[in-house]
């Protein structure tokens, strides 16, 4: 449910949240200016159900009224998703961030913080299993028209849904004689990419292109003829996706996403590394194509515990050592003998062994004749220093000296 969608709020805050959001979202896109004004709608009706009294932007406080509206989402009934309440508090508290710089309100920084925010949970992809997936791609090759293709497109190129309502008539490119790649156009994560693709996937966009030539509609450059808007279409799809799924004999609840995954633990497993399957799949950051590594090892715990059920092709047979043709206790003495040799030792070894090493002389200590055992004992540097002889001493030592 959009909450952007609804009437214009009557609300004192509502101008101000407005104009807040305007200068957040300036550069993003609309589909985010939704889930923003979505968000701030939900905060002011809180309050304006629970705190009526509140007119005074100053007055806003942490407590009662943010942790309030915190406990309202936290009780809904049925309860709101993990990432749809994060989604929420992350939205609202820029939107504060927001409001204490323009407003000049600077504890609005502190109405939200980052601590509020839960840990996401951690959600490995859901491919399909091999029955599953064998059994929807039997059911769209039997139905054969416009989404049966669309959706046999996302299964072997692992686009998004998003993707493909924008794909262009014209994404179909070779790069050389009897190789094929399509255009991906920028989707999520704004990142343009080529994803290859062989002879049946062409055949499949060739039937989207004879489907669309037969659109009423006029064109407009997509391969997909869009009704009304893309979400329309993504709808759409998602419907006939879980209608093909019914008829296949699943029970499970399947989402065009899952083709997606299908398709790159496909890959994972088919031996593609990872640099190349974040390639295809458009990821800007290695930890999103992990996630479907993970997905691979329980593939590889699997293979690993059928393999300790036959221990017998986990150990090598030992190569055995080369034996001499000499056996028994002259074969033994002869390695002995060949054991005592002595090593042959390099001459430079020898010359750098034998060089006599050098121990520097002492040098002798020259007595000074102006000292004597006493006056030596008694000077101290930093006590006795500078020392001043008494005159008994300067004559003593003139009379040794010969004057």
């Amino acid at each position: 449910m959009n909450l952007s969608r609804h009437a214009p709020l009557d609300h004192p805050f509502a101008a101000v949240f407005a104009r807040a959001i305007d200068s957040i979202c300036a550069p993003l896109s609309p589909a985010t200016d939704r889930v923003y004004r979505g968000t701030a709608r939900n905060f002011l009706l809180y309050l304006l159900d629970s705190h009526p009294q509140l007119l005074c932007l100053q007055d806003l406080r942490r407590d009662p009224h943010v942790l309030g509206w915190l406990t309202h989402l936290r009780s809904r009934h049925p309860p709101l998703a993990a990432t749809t309440y994060i989604l929420r508090i992350i939205l609202l508290r820029c939107v504060f961030l927001q409001l204490a710089w323009s407003e000049q309100l600077p504890e609005f920084a502190h109405l939200l913080r980052p601590q509020d925010v839960p840990r996401a949970p951690r959600r490995l992809p859901r491919p399909l299993t091999a029955e599953q997936d064998q059994a929807i791609q039997q059911e769209l090759l039997c139905r054969n028209d416009l989404a049966a293709n669309v959706l046999l497109l996302l299964r072997h190129t692992g686009m998004r849904i998003g993707e493909v309502a924008d794909l262009s008539l014209e994404c179909l490119h070779s790069n050389a004689p009897g190789q094929w790649a399509i255009l991906v156009p920028l989707g999520k994560l704004k990142t343009e990419r080529m994803v290859p693709v062989d002879s049946s996937v062409c055949a499949l966009v060739q039937r989207l292109r004879f489907f669309r030539s037969f659109d009423p509609l006029p064109p407009d450059g997509r391969l997909l003829a869009r009704t009304s808007s893309k979400q329309t279409l993504v709808r759409r799809l998602r419907q006939d996706l879980h209608e093909v799924a019914v008829a296949a004999g699943v029970s499970a609840k399947i989402v065009p996403h899952q083709l997606r995954h299908t398709y790159a633990t496909e890959m994972l497993r088919s031996g593609v590394d990872l640099p190349a399957v974040m390639k295809l799949l458009g990821h800007t950051s290695a930890d999103m194509t992990m996630l479907y590594l993970d997905v691979t090892l329980t593939d590889l715990r699997r293979e690993y515990e059928r393999a300790l059920s036959q221990p017998r092709h986990l150990i090598p047979t030992p190569k055995t050592p080369a034996t001499s043709s000499r056996s028994g206790a002259a074969g033994d003495r002869l390695g002995c003998m060949r054991s005592a040799r002595p090593r042959v030792v390099p001459p430079h070894f020898v010359r750098q062994a034998s060089a006599p090493i050098f121990r520097p002389h002492r040098q002798p200590i020259v007595q000074n004749p102006l000292s004597n055992s006493k006056t030596h004992q008694r000077r101290k540097i930093g006590t006795h220093w500078p020392y001043m002889p008494t005159f008994e001493e300067v004559a003593m030592s003139a009379s040794q000296l010969g004057f």
